[in-house]
């Protein structure tokens, strides 16, 4: 066999054989290449949109129910007796919304890794701490003080594990992510499109001058057309692939990652509420949760920390809701020194009459509200963004391998053509 290819070299007709055989092989494989490229970013991009950042959603929402349910209790705890309605429903929703989020999540996970063991652990945690807070509650309707050891045991079950857990099962939906934007870009069959493609076109331009020479005749027809449909396939791909990667690089930069941020402000800052009324619960004075009040606190006000960032660059809106919201966090700070100050001065229930009246929990709703719409403004941003890298997929996977087999059929004309002259 390669006897005679070699011997098919050394004549003029042998060697059009061979030029038809590497021009229709190239062009075969440029069309292979683009099918299975297409399929590959899409189905890459597919998986970003339908599994990962929906995984990335539920598990930032159980992240933040468990945050609010802490809060939530603590503070309608300190109300003492028959507890506020409106935070008893708030809890129980925060509670059934962790619990729909899990079950959604554990779909998504697969089976033996770590994400599914996390989620197995908040399943059962949850119902454990649900017990919890019940029997806190039933104490305090009571007057027993024993009810505050309940409640502080729950809350540590919340925060010491299933709030951990819930971040190990973020931490991993955020790998998720970015591994589904490598899968998405799908740089390697990319790369040999691109590479096939060039040296498709280099065999044509190379064809037509080894031509040009034999025959002189300046032009090949159908080998032009065969170029031309080359360049066109060449300039499409890198069209399609260089609008898919900027739509992915804009979902990546200016949607999961400030998704990430503003998901960390909005847990600190239930974090902090919580931190407040489980102090005044325990009558902890400066204690450990005001400790890690005063932590949150510095987190969230320094420069460059995820509230205080640069989101008025990438959205206007966007910009004005968190500075609302910062503005609005600096003003329960301030509330929350108040508190502090007439606690440490013996006035228990005056501080708990601030911690928990009126003032304190419009300000802080608004707070959580810019919060809740900000991260709803950059989970649409991303969703509209993935939607739009995989729109132009298909007519790669497609059209592709229809203008391969055009590139071939001029290719094989052009030389086949002259080829019929030697007989």
């Amino acid at each position: 066999m390669l006897r005679r290819v070699g011997g098919l070299r050394h004549t003029s007709p042998g060697r059009l054989q061979l030029l038809i055989a590497l021009l229709v092989g190239l062009g075969l494989l440029s069309g292979l290449l683009a099918g299975v490229t297409g399929s590959s970013a899409r189905a890459g991009t597919d998986d970003l949109g339908d599994r990962a950042q929906p995984l990335l959603v539920e598990s930032e929402a159980i992240y933040a129910a468990l945050a609010d349910a802490d809060t939530t209790a603590a503070q309608a705890f300190l109300a003492g007796g028959l507890e506020p309605v409106a935070l008893t429903r708030r809890y129980d929703a925060d509670l059934e919304r962790a619990t729909t989020a899990l079950t959604s999540a554990a779909r998504r996970t697969p089976a033996d890794g770590r994400a599914a063991e996390a989620v197995r652990t908040l399943s059962a945690g949850v119902a454990q701490y649900s017990a919890l807070v019940a029997t806190a509650r039933a104490n305090n309707r009571q007057g027993l003080p024993v009810g505050v050891s309940y409640l502080s045991e729950a809350s540590r079950l919340n925060r010491d594990t299933l709030q951990p857990q819930a971040r190990e099962l973020f931490r991993g939906a955020q790998n998720e992510v970015e591994d589904g934007y490598s899968a998405a870009g799908a740089a390697g069959w990319m790369a040999l499109l691109l590479l096939s493609l060039l040296a498709l076109l280099i065999a044509l331009v190379l064809t037509q001058r080894y031509l040009s020479r034999r025959t002189n005749r300046t032009f090949n027809v159908p080998l032009l057309a065969a170029t031309a449909l080359t360049l066109v396939f060449t300039i499409g791909t890198i069209a399609i692939l260089a609008v898919q990667q900027a739509h992915l690089d804009r979902a990546a930069g200016q949607g999961s990652g400030p998704m990430a941020s503003i998901s960390e402000s909005r847990l600190l800052t239930l974090q902090a509420r919580g931190d407040e009324a489980l102090t005044l619960a325990a009558r902890a004075g400066s204690g450990p949760y005001e400790e890690d009040f005063a932590t949150v606190q510095a987190r969230l006000t320094q420069s460059g920390g995820p509230m205080v960032n640069q989101y008025g660059a990438l959205d206007s809106q966007l910009g004005r809701t968190m500075d609302r919201a910062a503005k609005q966090f600096r003003q329960y700070a301030t509330i929350h020194k108040d508190v502090r100050a007439l606690d440490d001065n013996g006035e228990y229930d005056k501080a708990v009459a601030l911690a928990i009246g009126p003032e304190t929990s419009k300000v802080f709703d608004e707070l959580r509200s810019d919060l809740d719409a900000a991260l709803e403004n950059r989970k649409a941003f991303f969703t509209a963004e993935i939607e739009s890298a995989g729109s132009g997929l298909g007519l790669l996977t497609v059209l592709g391998p229809l203008l391969a087999l055009g590139v071939c059929a001029f290719a094989y004309a052009g030389l086949r053509a002259r080829l019929e002259e030697y007989r």
